[in-house]
């Protein structure tokens, strides 16, 4: 059976990464599918992590082990704002003990409102992730995207630096979180400036298929018009903004490199060869209010790993066979 090989780049997006677990945990189930390296920020970090230690550990069942280990970990911790969240109101509204506290962050800061830092987050990284394992032997390569706060700056940090600093540092919300320190510099959610980062799929890797996991909706069809709408779509096009901007580079990288012949340069090699792929979410999970990125009760995690698992079949079913042979993904899109 010949192997096909393929990167990932996952996407940020809270408690709506569940989906990418649903995604993760069919694509294992492929037998002849490898993945050579892995890029995610925030919640697309967490994944790529779990995905790597359980590969580490036992293989494609331990991958899928891990998976479901962190997901159920994060559905049983006690989040003070996610808390709220654990039941869904039937007019699918935020609930108003969830709205107040969500309030609260626009005017105190989590130095305030947190002083102690408590991040539940942080014992299960812990507690599941061997960083000295992965540091020496990852059996992928792993790009974890952060915000230095300072500058403004993506830092994508590598398989060989990670610790648990790195790892929270990509998924710290600086309204819920106080900035992780890493090598002496304050850092924020990398889902502000990369969410996810492409470029080390391109430069660092070898493999012509990348596949991208999406969690944001890029476009809605409607105007918002009410307080909540407007501030949930700001928050989706603020979150795309450096993807999209991404994409479309690497649009007009590809087109100028396409159009140059004989291939002279390494980097135009690579561009004309490379498959894009990705699977998003579908309109029922797109449709959910940003603040429900929040939700971290169970139910509604399980829910998104169906999800996931269900577009991932189809999209296989219909995609499965250009792995390795041609796009799926119309690049040029990025270029309207």
């Amino acid at each position: 059976m010949s192997r096909r090989i393929i990167n990932l780049a996952l996407q940020g997006g809270g408690a709506l990464g569940a989906f990418t677990w649903g995604v993760l945990e069919r694509l294992l189930e492929e037998r002849d599918l490898d993945f050579e390296a892995i890029s995610g920020s925030s919640a697309g970090a967490m994944n790529a992590l779990a995905l790597a230690q359980g590969l580490a550990e036992g293989g494609r069942d331990g991958a899928r082990q891990k998976l479901e280990e962190f997901w159920t970990a994060v559905g049983g911790a006690s989040y003070p704002v996610q808390a709220s969240l654990a039941s869904e109101p039937p007019t699918g509204i935020i609930a108003a003990p969830s709205k107040f506290l969500l309030g609260l962050t626009r005017f105190f800061s989590p130095y305030q409102l947190n002083p102690f830092d408590i991040n539940p987050l942080r014992s299960i990284v812990e507690r599941l992730f061997d960083f000295e394992r992965l540091r020496q032997a990852c059996p992928v390569r792993l790009f974890v995207g952060a915000t230095q706060v300072k500058t403004g700056a993506l830092r994508v940090f590598r398989e060989r630096d990670l610790t648990v600093e790195h790892v929270l540092a990509s998924a710290c919300l600086p309204a819920l979180n106080q900035a992780v320190l890493v090598d002496g510099e304050a850092h924020w959610d990398g889902g502000y400036t990369g969410n996810p980062a492409v470029y080390p799929l391109i430069h660092g890797c070898s493999g012509k298929d990348l596949l991208i996991v999406l969690l944001l909706p890029l476009q809605r069809p409607w105007t918002p018009t009410t307080a909540d709408a407007i501030r949930s779509r700001l928050t989706e096009i603020h979150f795309n903004t450096t993807f999209l901007r991404e994409m479309r580079e690497l649009a007009l990288s590809r087109r100028r490199a396409l159009r140059s012949w004989p291939l002279q340069g390494r980097l135009e090699r690579r561009l004309a060869g490379l498959h894009l792929h990705m699977i998003a979410t579908d309109e029922k999970v797109s449709q959910l209010n940003v603040e429900k990125t929040l939700n971290t009760s169970l139910p509604f995690l399980l829910k998104l790993r169906q999800e996931g698992r269900v577009q991932t079949d189809s999209w296989l079913s219909q995609n499965g066979v250009a792995l390795g042979r041609r796009s799926t993904l119309d690049l040029e899109r990025f270029c309207e």
